[in-house]
């Protein structure tokens, strides 16, 4: 028997305290009575309205995949789950514990890039600032609730599978914040697309959203690479039929993981853990044991590239070099003429900041 329904209308009432509160605190912002800061650099925020799945760091990558090319620029997150406080600058020798597994990809990705963290965004952008060089434009990752600074782009992403049109706030819903807050966005990407999404159905996402005129809506969808062993990334492998896969991950929305992975092995287990979830030497040999048990000559342990950087932790253990863990990477594509579109967008905010 199904509850969900039961469960969610129940929570309906402390959904409508929760979206009180927040609207409060928004129209705090917009009138006033809570100050912003502004920078001189383009600051470009990108985030979400639910409370994660929406596909944020291989978005956050594909721009600064688009945006250091010939400039210096930074990404500053709080650094969910890592167990440091205050304003760190990343470096080769850093981990996941000390500024959390997404930075810790973007630095691994892009070792040229200043990768930042820090929980009050203002103080941390002024401290990027005052570094010698410093940079010329700053993302800001998962910062769309955070009103405390005025970014020069905002970009929001939603979920194909569960726009924020057809969902609610927290706890009934996964809304950080009603879903007319969408307003103050410039860019709204809607992420995880099947590629096959035709332009006729663009269109009545974009007629659903319903776009401000100042609003552009963009279109994506994911591409995912050949997986790479975790200990050595220049070794790759294929995922094919014969394949026999234990898909391991603690991230927010596993469907489309697992459907790319069911369509393309020959067999999938699954071992899910929460999102942002610390692997222990227990979880390490509960992973061995279940591998062990997989009857098959072919295969491999399969995890995402912001799971490795937490895995990568456990690298001291005997166990973790026995076994064959694999990440599977995974980059955004943007639909035909959205890209373009993107760009345009971006060097404008690069060219019009104060």
């Amino acid at each position: 028997m199904n509850n969900r329904p039961l469960i969610r209308l129940l929570l309906l009432p402390l959904s409508a305290l929760y979206a009180g509160i927040v609207l409060l605190r928004n129209k705090l912002y917009d009138w006033g009575v809570f100050s912003a800061v502004s920078f001189k650099i383009p600051v470009i925020s990108v985030g979400n309205l639910s409370a994660g799945g929406t596909g944020k760091t291989p978005h956050i990558e594909y721009l600064v995949q688009h945006l250091r090319s010939g400039r210096r620029i930074a990404t500053l997150s709080r650094g969910y789950k890592r167990q440091t406080k205050g304003f760190i600058i990343a470096g080769k020798h850093s981990n996941a514990l000390q500024i959390g597994d997404e930075p810790m990809q973007l630095k691994t990705k892009f070792p040229d890039v200043t990768v930042a963290v820090g929980e009050n965004r203002a103080a941390a952008i002024g401290q990027l600032l005052r570094q010698q060089p410093p940079p010329e434009a700053i993302l800001l990752d998962d910062a769309f609730q955070h009103r405390k600074v005025n970014p020069l782009l905002s970009i929001l992403l939603t979920d194909y599978h569960c726009l924020f049109t057809q969902d609610l706030p927290l706890p009934a819903g996964r809304l950080r914040e009603p879903a007319c807050g969408y307003r103050r966005a410039d860019i709204i990407v809607v992420t995880k697309c099947p590629p096959q999404l035709t332009a006729q159905q663009q269109q009545a996402i974009k007629i659903q959203i319903n776009p401000l005129p100042h609003q552009i809506v963009l279109f994506s969808h994911l591409s995912y690479g050949n997986p790479y062993l975790i200990a050595n990334p220049a070794r790759q492998t294929l995922l094919t039929r014969q394949t026999a896969v234990l898909l391991v991950c603690a991230i927010a929305n596993t469907k489309p993981l697992l459907q790319y992975v069911q369509a393309h092995a020959g067999y999938t287990e699954t071992l899910f853990f929460a999102d942002h979830h610390y692997f222990t030497p227990a979880n390490l040999q509960e992973v061995t044991k279940r591998f062990d048990n997989m009857q098959a000559e072919d295969k491999i342990i399969l995890t995402t590239e912001k799971d490795a950087m937490r895995w990568l932790l456990l690298k001291t253990e005997t166990q973790y070099h026995n076994l064959p863990i694999y990440c599977l990477p995974v980059n955004v594509v943007f639909f035909e003429p959205d890209a373009p579109l993107l760009a345009q967008k971006l060097e404008e905010c690069l060219h019009n900041a104060p």
